[in-house]
């Protein structure tokens, strides 16, 4: 009867123990399976890049809370981040690359330019001794006139007495130099010796007030003084200014007309900052004015200035033009353009850099489809070309299209910060 009431429990025990040995041989394997598969997963996580499959980022990295972080390199060695991006996803989205090299670097200065007068030749004529205008020829800015005619006729009492000085003079002046050498003879020549030089001087005093040769022969002829005397003008060119009417007083110095000789005029040129360093004296520039399409003036600079516009804060230039047919104006404006040689410099497309303000970068190709983001320096710019001071050498090869994405993913990736 005993025996009968443990078998149940016999058969339960024995039932129990296969199931141990079961569970004891197929979990661990299982468990293994899992780990492994969990493994494989994170690696392919880490590797594809979430904006473009197939995009991959060199190097360990250890995914905590979803923010990908570079792992630290091993002691003793250096690791540079990276960016992969296979063949087929460069030809998708449109990589390419350049050579770095040494290229002679020719810069353009683009600037605008102003006519002014020719300050060398301009002319004022003014009056020695105070008067009238009796008669104002020059009546308005910008009149033509030519060497030789007459400005004005002015009225002055200072000149009237000069005139009658000279005129009594002349009545003392012996007709016949003494022949004998009596005492009265000596005394008339000693006489005649003062007059002459009293004379000469009366005469010089004259030519002072601007009375010329032809006029102080013809006051001696005629022995009248003249009411009025008639300025003439020394050049032929524009009454630039005119600050007298007819009818009106004017004071001795005082300016009645300015000339401007237009046969040559200035152009001044604004420079900016950026290329202030590169303007030198003798460099050619073309001057393109719109009032006369498709006519180009070839001029060198001549001058430049030594201080900065306070306004604009640029650095003026200055050139000579000849102006033969009287079309340029002062105060026309132009286009002016220099080319200037800087010599050969080791330079990139500007499309291959990126500029995020504070740094810039490129991205050279590392071959196999790798690319790394390198911090350079650049230099000067020209016609779509930058200078590299410091981060490449020549050989290395830049991405300079689709830049921005690949900076994008680099970003995305933690690569560049």
């Amino acid at each position: 009867m005993l025996t009968k009431r443990r078998s149940p429990y016999i058969a339960i025990g024995v039932f129990a123990i296969i199931l141990i040995v079961i569970s004891a041989f197929y979990l661990p394997s299982n468990m293994g399976s899992n780990k492994t598969a969990d493994r494989q997963k994170n690696t392919s996580s880490q590797q594809d890049m979430p904006g473009m499959p197939g995009m991959k980022v060199e190097g360990n990295q250890n995914h905590q809370h979803g923010i990908p972080q570079t792992s630290q390199p091993i002691e003793g060695m250096t690791e540079t981040p990276t960016i992969e991006i296979p063949t087929d996803k460069q030809q998708l989205i449109g990589v390419r690359t350049v050579t770095v090299d040494m290229k002679t670097v020719t810069k353009t200065i683009r600037a605008t330019g102003r006519i002014e007068y020719n300050e060398q030749k301009r002319y004022v004529v003014n009056s020695r001794f105070e008067g009238w205008l009796e008669r104002l020829n020059a009546n308005f800015t910008g009149k033509y006139i030519r060497r030789g005619d007459p400005i004005a006729e002015i009225y002055s009492p200072e000149l009237l007495s000069a005139q009658q000085e000279y005129l009594n003079l002349l009545k003392w002046q012996p007709q016949s130099s003494p022949s004998s050498n009596t005492y009265s003879d000596k005394i008339d020549s000693m006489i005649t010796n003062d007059t002459q030089s009293v004379l000469q001087a009366a005469k010089q005093k004259l030519r002072l007030l601007d009375i010329s040769d032809s006029q102080i022969e013809e006051i001696a002829r005629t022995g009248v003084p003249r009411r009025t005397l008639t300025l003439f003008s020394p050049v032929s060119g524009y009454i630039a200014g005119k600050n007298m009417y007819q009818g009106q007083k004017f004071m001795a110095g005082e300016t009645i007309v300015e000339l401007a000789d237009l046969s040559t005029v200035w152009l001044v040129a604004d420079i900016y900052a950026d290329s202030i360093p590169d303007i030198r004296v003798g460099q050619m520039a073309a001057i393109d004015l719109i009032y006369f399409p498709g006519r180009i003036y070839n001029s060198s600079i001549d001058y430049v200035y030594p201080t900065l516009a306070q306004d604009t804060r640029t650095l003026k230039v200055r050139f000579t033009i000849p102006n033969p047919d009287m079309q340029l104006k002062p105060q026309m404006y132009s286009d002016v353009t220099l080319k200037v040689t800087l010599g050969s410099k080791l330079v990139v497309p500007e499309e291959a850099v990126i500029d995020s303000g504070t740094t810039q970068l490129v991205y050279v190709d590392k071959g196999q489809g790798i690319f790394e983001p390198r911090k350079v320096i650049p230099g000067v710019k020209s016609d779509g070309m930058v200078e590299i001071l410091e981060g490449l050498k020549v050989g290395d090869k830049v991405v300079d299209h689709a830049t921005f994405l690949l900076d994008s993913e680099a970003r995305l990736k933690g690569v560049v910060q």
